[in-house]
């Protein structure tokens, strides 16, 4: 493969991976709470402060074990590792803005705090270059079998 078929096989992955540069990765703070009264009782603490407290709150009183102790703080994330009412809650808030109503999920209650956002991340060519001109030269294999089969089927 040229280097040339190998950028435009970049460009074409990368375009679907991201949704043309559409879709977002997000870093978010949650706290999860299976008690409803008690998870009201911290979101109500939290609006208190209008949510400048999140971080503390969450070690106080999360019962995520695995982001309690960094104060609910997640990965960055597209949000399609998180169960769908997670990610649906955390989408549609704006940087910086936490969820007003609690998200009751399998796991209990959360409320989840947007940090940040960003264009979804995508390694640069130089990194995936030789996938890339391995997965070429797959595809040219395939074809030539697929040929040869062809040939080979002539009565």
């Amino acid at each position: 493969g040229t280097e040339d078929e190998m950028k435009a096989e970049y460009e074409r992955v990368k375009a679907q991976q991201t949704g043309d540069g559409d879709r977002k990765e997000y870093q978010a703070r949650h706290i999860l709470i299976k008690n409803e009264k008690q998870a009201k009782a911290a979101l109500a603490q939290i609006n208190k402060a209008q949510g400048k407290n999140f971080a503390q709150v969450a070690k106080a009183k999360s019962e995520d074990q695995g982001s309690k102790a960094e104060g609910g703080l997640l990965d960055w994330s597209d949000g399609s590792n998180f169960v769908k009412e997670f990610s649906e809650a955390m989408v549609k808030l704006n940087k910086g803005a936490y969820t007003k109503q609690l998200v009751k999920t399998q796991y209990g209650y959360h409320i989840i705090k947007l940090e940040d956002v960003r264009e979804m991340q995508f390694p640069p060519f130089e990194q995936v270059k030789e996938r890339i001109e391995q997965q070429l030269l797959a595809q040219k294999r395939d074809k030539a079998i697929e040929a040869l089969r062809t040939a080979a089927k002539v009565e």
